[in-house]
């Protein structure tokens, strides 16, 4: 099964961090969050991915390069190994400078329009068991699923009785409300949703599907955080120093 990270974006709030590489190569310890990402997925025995490339993608083209990997000129395939040691191929394509999200996906329709295939940012970590989620996809048939996870409070959660300050956490995960988690399962119907290069798939797409009853939300209770600000690096690589990675399966 095919798994599509994009990582086109600009990641203008990360400030100066991406003002010379893009989002995706920004590092958390010593590799780059899209290297995570990629063993998220091979840590389930996910191989083949494909990464959209725009901002900045020769730097992208660059890392992957450097590690010296194999190329399978048939196929186009870049052949390596996970960190776990698992074989996987990777095919880097461009999709353009200001491609929105749904127009990087349409611009790759030659390469998924056979099977089901998964789709995620070149931004977020989570500890999702990816079998579940693909089980869960196939056994509703809709044309989409989408990852619904609670996020990290952006600052401490006061329990208050009136001025009292009965309670407090420092940055929990929040208990109440569902957002994107941005791990998708789709269908190549997804297709007939996306029109152009200006299509945001979190927009007209996913509306749609949800008014046809087409759209299903996986929920995922565990860890999840999206590194959109340098303080969200930051704390990732806190985390990364701990014993316990909760994104690490490998």
């Amino acid at each position: 099964m095919k798994i599509v990270i994009l990582s086109g974006g600009l990641g203008t709030r990360l400030g100066q961090l991406t003002s010379k590489i893009p989002k995706p190569m920004v590092k958390i310890g010593n590799m780059p969050i899209l290297w995570h990402i990629i063993n998220i997925y091979s840590s389930y025995g996910f191989d083949d991915f494909i990464i959209a490339l725009g901002y900045k993608s020769q730097i992208i083209k660059d890392f992957f390069n450097s590690k010296k990997l194999k190329k399978n000129n048939k196929s186009g395939y870049l052949e390596c190994k996970s960190i776990g040691g698992r074989a996987i191929k990777i095919a880097l394509v461009k999709t353009g400078q200001k491609t929105l999200t749904g127009g990087r996906l349409l611009r790759l329709k030659k390469f998924l329009v056979k099977d089901t295939f998964m789709l995620t940012y070149g931004d977020g970590l989570c500890d999702l068991d990816i079998s579940k989620l693909l089980k869960f996809h196939k056994r509703h048939k809709k044309i989409a699923t989408i990852t619904g996870v609670h996020p990290i409070a952006r600052f401490g959660e006061l329990n208050l009785n009136k001025s009292k300050v009965r309670g407090f956490k420092e940055k929990p995960q929040i208990n109440k409300g569902w957002i994107n988690g941005g791990f998708f399962v789709l269908n190549p119907k997804i297709f007939n949703f996306l029109k152009n290069d200006k299509t945001i798939l979190e927009g007209y797409p996913l509306e749609k599907l949800a008014k046809a009853n087409q759209l299903m939300a996986y929920r995922h209770k565990g860890f999840w955080y999206c590194m959109d600000t340098p303080r969200d690096k930051d704390s990732l690589e806190i985390i990364w120093r701990k014993k316990n990675v909760p994104w690490k399966k490998w």
